[in-house]
């Protein structure tokens, strides 16, 4: 029997296709009452990752578990997880209600399951329509319908908002909070990474199929210090001023400003008048998700080392801190 903790485990987990390493040693953890983001360029190896958690792919190395068992010894596997990876998988002549009927039977919940999905995705007055009318956003909603019918434990969704309208993609977000909040698991893969930053407690990038973090999003944020890009008149007398205002952390960036750490924009610029030094350029920058996406897996193929970031290694289990998991 699984352990009915609704905790997702990766551990060393490995795909190759050939001579083609697809995922190299992933580990971690989604725990319930989270909503935990699974990011990565195309081709970085989330949707190998999910297929193999799922038991549709075989793992070459390491072990994939939900409730503590193998996908395939759950029992009957559509009470534990819920899974949307595609959302083709509807007859175009069916009627989305009766596509639901149909799979409710073949998991054996009642009929009036098909009802309370429905209505969960905001689909009842659609369910009469065939699937084949149906708008990408409307079957992204019924392939969740279908996911949601053995009133799941576990959501693992692939994409989930493609298609969706902005009303469909903030209805989204809203329905995975809540889903988590009863104390559920989810593990969502997604590109969009403004919308995910709203939605996600915790977050594992990769790229390239190896870990480069794995942690809590607010952490990841914490580890990235806000900095004031400048252009002045005089690099050496902005610098000195800046000291003398215990301002220490002063680097030159790549294109000719300097790089103020730990401080604000009105500072330096306050800095600088009573200096008497002019400012040509003044940026004030904190991090966001989308940038710190983008330097960790520095367009995948030319990835930097993730060290550059300065986030201290930690190992996966570590809880409450950032850190690299399996980092290249």
């Amino acid at each position: 029997m699984h352990d009915g903790s609704g905790r997702i485990e990766v551990r060393q987990l490995s795909k190759n296709f050939g001579s083609v390493r697809a995922v190299a040693n992933l580990s971690f953890t989604v725990a319930p009452g989270s909503v935990t983001g699974f990011l990565g360029p195309n081709g970085a190896g989330k949707t190998t990752t999910l297929r193999m958690i799922l038991g549709l792919v075989t793992p070459s190395e390491g072990t994939a578990t939900i409730n503590g068992m193998p996908h395939d010894k759950l029992g009957n596997p559509a009470r534990v997880v819920g899974s949307v990876l595609e959302n083709e998988g509807f007859h175009p002549k069916r009627t989305a209600r009766n596509h639901l009927k149909v799979y409710a039977a073949a998991i054996g919940v009642p009929d009036r399951r098909v009802e309370e999905v429905l209505a969960a995705v905001g689909l009842t007055e659609a369910g009469d329509r065939h699937a084949g009318g149906f708008s990408l956003g409307m079957r992204q909603r019924l392939a969740l319908a279908t996911a949601l019918l053995g009133d799941p434990q576990v959501l693992v969704l692939d994409e989930p908002a493609n298609g969706l309208d902005p009303e469909g993609i903030a209805w989204l977000r809203s329905f995975l909070r809540d889903f988590a909040k009863q104390g559920r698991t989810v593990l969502v893969s997604s590109h969009l990474l403004a919308e995910v930053e709203q939605t996600i407690d915790q977050v594992v990038i990769i790229s390239h199929g190896q870990t480069m973090y794995y942690g809590q999003l607010a952490d990841l944020r914490n580890a990235q210090r806000p900095r004031v890009l400048v252009l002045p008149s005089d690099h050496d007398a902005l610098s000195t001023a800046l000291r003398e205002e215990q301002i220490t952390e002063i680097e030159p960036a790549d294109d000719g400003r300097l790089a103020v750490m730990n401080t604000s924009a009105r500072l330096v610029g306050d800095i600088a008048l009573r200096a008497g030094v002019a400012i040509y350029g003044l940026e004030e920058r904190h991090a966001d998700l989308e940038n710190l996406f983008f330097q960790l897996t520095s367009g995948q193929y030319t990835a930097a080392p993730p060290q550059q970031l300065g986030v201290p290694p930690q190992h996966p289990q570590d809880k409450g801190n950032t850190g690299w998991g399996g980092q290249r």
